[in-house]
């Protein structure tokens, strides 16, 4: 089976009047079908630039990516649509694409019930938790049917206690799903919760240190009760050095 994702040897640099500065040196790596990856790298060392090339954004300088399926991209903020209800804003993305079936439209309100929005359905964004806002912006995300979900920080913008409760049902509604999953997080511990496994960068220019395969040893697993493993703690500690440059 093609990998979902695949990099050989990719390198982004971006010109200014200061000169040449290199953000990914020589990343390789790939993401099989159905696997949940997550990178984390130092603060600025190029995670979301790895994404927008993925995402087709911005070119890289050297270097093949190649991307099997249709991307769905969710980005730090909910971007939603302040004049728009739920529902409507929920139905964007297959809008712009001229797909808003009654099949799609079916679709959408499925999601929306499925996952916790039906009674807010007819709701504006202002109503509605932050939370709540990220979970309409992902069931946009998915209604296009994507193959592949790029994720840049989505859960970033909550505050502590609404970031573990969101990152719990987005990381079940992914994987209930069935779909292939990149997350961009700077948060070891979500990284670790959430994912197959993680890929640990170096700072700028971005360069894969390590591949961690995660295996944790709880039943029916969910990114909070993947916190509970007995493993989860080494993960943790492992990640946090090889992330230290101090320790490094």
């Amino acid at each position: 089976m093609l990998p979902m994702i695949s990099l050989n040897n990719v390198s982004l640099s971006y010109h200014s009047t200061n000169g040449e500065t290199q953000a990914v040196s020589r990343l390789s790596f790939t993401v099989k079908p159905g696997e949940f990856v997550t990178i984390v790298g130092p603060s600025g060392c190029g995670k979301s630039s790895v994404l927008s090339m993925l995402a087709g954004l911005i070119a890289p300088s050297a270097g093949t990516i190649s991307v099997n399926g249709n991307i769905g991209y969710m980005l730090q903020k909910d971007q939603l649509l302040q004049w728009r209800t739920i529902r409507r804003n929920a139905q964007l993305g297959l809008e712009l694409q001229g797909k808003l079936t009654a099949e799609n439209i079916a679709f959408v309100d499925h999601m929306l019930e499925q996952y916790g929005l039906g009674e807010f359905k007819d709701r504006f964004p202002s109503e509605l938790s932050g939370g709540m806002r990220q979970k309409a912006a992902l069931i946009r995300t998915l209604a296009i049917r994507p193959d592949l979900l790029l994720l840049d920080e989505p859960f970033s913008a909550l505050d502590y206690q609404t970031r573990l409760s969101v990152a719990d049902e987005i990381g079940t509604i992914i994987r209930n799903e069935g779909k292939t999953a990149l997350l961009v997080s700077h948060d070891i511990s979500e990284a670790i919760s959430l994912s197959d496994r993680v890929l640990v960068l170096s700072g700028r220019p971005a360069r894969l240190k390590k591949i961690h395969d995660i295996h944790l040893s709880v039943e029916d697993r969910t990114p909070m009760k993947a916190r509970e493993a007995p493993e989860f703690r080494e993960y943790f500690n492992t990640i946090w050095k090889e992330l230290d440059v101090h320790v490094a």
